[in-house]
């Protein structure tokens, strides 16, 4: 009997984890303009929250600029708004059709603050795939303890499992590795 049922029970939470960890690197600012900066910005819309990424056009016409096009030019100054009320430290330049973010060139200091900050992240994903580790570990020991399975199996189960951990954690290190290397780039 293999362990492949409990592991695959709890791969979508890996992938999860991951995927957050992408999504949350997304909105560092690095000096070189993203749309993902700003898609989940909550703009206050007729009265109901809504995410920017669905009422706005967003491109990067040029490196270091964001340009968002709502597709409704109501709209205009509830997103100016928005955006002077997130944390993103960027005046919105509004020309009556777009808004256009200029993104300030970093200083070598705030660069390595921010590897800091992308490796915190890191490590918060790595804890959280030990976390997901130990509950699949106690529910093979659990089966083990059960006689479900044999002590082969047990052993076979934690080897198969630690081949997974070791497989989102070197995506998790690739994904920060790549992070940095776009903050340290000029």
């Amino acid at each position: 009997m293999t362990m492949l049922p409990v592991l695959d029970k709890k791969q979508v939470e890996f992938e999860k984890i991951v995927q957050h960890l992408q999504s949350e690197l997304a909105t560092l600012r690095t000096g070189r303009a993203n749309g993902g900066l700003v898609e989940n910005i909550t703009v206050d819309y007729y009265g109901a929250p809504t995410q920017l990424l669905t009422i706005a056009q967003i491109s990067v016409p040029e490196p270091r600029q964001i340009a968002i096009q709502p597709y409704d030019k109501n709209a205009l100054k509830d997103i100016e708004k928005a955006i002077q009320a997130s944390n993103l430290g960027i005046n919105p330049v509004n020309d009556g059709n777009y808004i256009r973010l200029i993104i300030p060139q970093m200083t070598e200091e705030r660069r390595k603050e921010l590897v800091k900050v992308v490796a915190q992240m890191a490590e918060k994903s790595r804890v959280a795939i030990r976390n997901v580790r130990e509950e699949i570990w106690k529910e093979i020991q659990k089966m083990e303890k059960d006689g479900k399975i044999s002590e082969d199996d047990l052993r076979a189960g934690k080897d198969e499992m630690q081949k997974v951990i070791d497989g989102f954690n070197e995506q998790i290190k690739q994904i920060a590795e790549a992070k940095e290397k776009e903050v340290m780039t000029i």
